[in-house]
């Protein structure tokens, strides 16, 4: 298997895709379908439409915590060297000031927390997104080269629990599709 594509389970088909005519419809087509309990789908759009993690029942990202989490690491660590080098490992006393003196300490805490944390969510972004990703299945698609100009698409994956591409087919018709096709797993690879 070729490198950054996606780890996908085997079997022939990549799932459905279906195509709709507005924002509106997807976004109403995404709620029908989180209703209809599928749990492996998406949806693409050339544009930002406000409100569609909502309407797809996403959660809250776990992004932030790693932020957090790396930049309080960064802050407590350059801290802490500073704190073990000017107290413990050379103590030089200059002008009576003290050997533990914070104030000064502040601005490398402060640089390492925000370098840590703006690492930490680059690469975590990348991690969850699981990019890099040059090759994708939906790819193989005519249909979808539209989404980066005015396609609203949802995809299906096949390996969904509720899966069954005759079922998931006249539902996404039931919801106004312009547009349904089975995506195969290697097309266009």
């Amino acid at each position: 298997m070729p490198l950054l594509t996606p780890a996908l389970p085997s079997g022939e088909t990549y799932g459905l895709l279906a195509q709709f005519a507005s924002p509106k419809d997807l976004y109403h087509a995404c709620e029908k379908v989180r209703d209809a309990g599928f749990t492996r789908w998406d949806a693409h759009s050339p544009f930002p439409v406000h409100g569609l993690d909502h309407a797809m029942g996403l959660g809250r990202s776990r992004l932030p915590y790693v932020t957090l989490f790396f930049g309080l690491c960064g802050a407590i660590g350059g801290f802490c060297l500073q704190l073990w080098a000017n107290g413990i490992a050379y103590p030089i006393v200059i002008s009576g000031k003290p050997l533990f003196n914070w104030q000064p300490y502040m601005p490398v805490t402060f640089e390492l927390g925000v370098l840590l944390a703006a690492i930490s969510t680059v690469v975590g972004m990348l991690a969850f997104n699981e990019l890099p990703m040059l090759f994708h299945p939906l790819f193989g698609s005519r249909a979808f080269e539209r989404v980066t100009d005015d396609g609203f698409f949802i995809s299906i994956e096949s390996w969904d629990p509720k899966f069954n591409a005759i079922e998931t087919e006249r539902l996404l018709q039931q919801l106004g599709a312009t547009r349904v096709e089975i995506v195969k797993r290697n097309a266009g690879a």
